[in-house]
């Protein structure tokens, strides 16, 4: 069974080797029918300590590696802005 893969946003990187990121879907709601957006924060692992806040990455399914994390780090798409 292939793993989920996910982008989302850091918006922590303060434990060592994890980072928090924050995924956002839009879905269609069942009775007005707008689209409306779902956000939902995933603990990842973060071997390099690569991961900035602010930058957006791709999380990959994986086996659990502590209580709360589940998912890895698998590639930065976008850094975070230098100002």
């Amino acid at each position: 069974m292939p793993r989920r893969v996910l982008q989302g946003t850091v918006v922590s990187d303060a434990a060592d080797k994890s980072v928090v990121v924050n995924v956002q879907r839009r879905v269609s709601h069942p009775v007005y029918k707008k689209f409306i957006t779902r956000s939902k924060k995933y603990m990842a692992h973060d071997e390099a300590n690569s991961a900035k806040k602010g930058d957006v990455v791709q999380i990959r399914e994986c086996r659990p590696l502590s209580k709360r994390k589940s998912w890895e780090i698998i590639s930065a798409t976008e850094a975070a802005s230098k100002e």
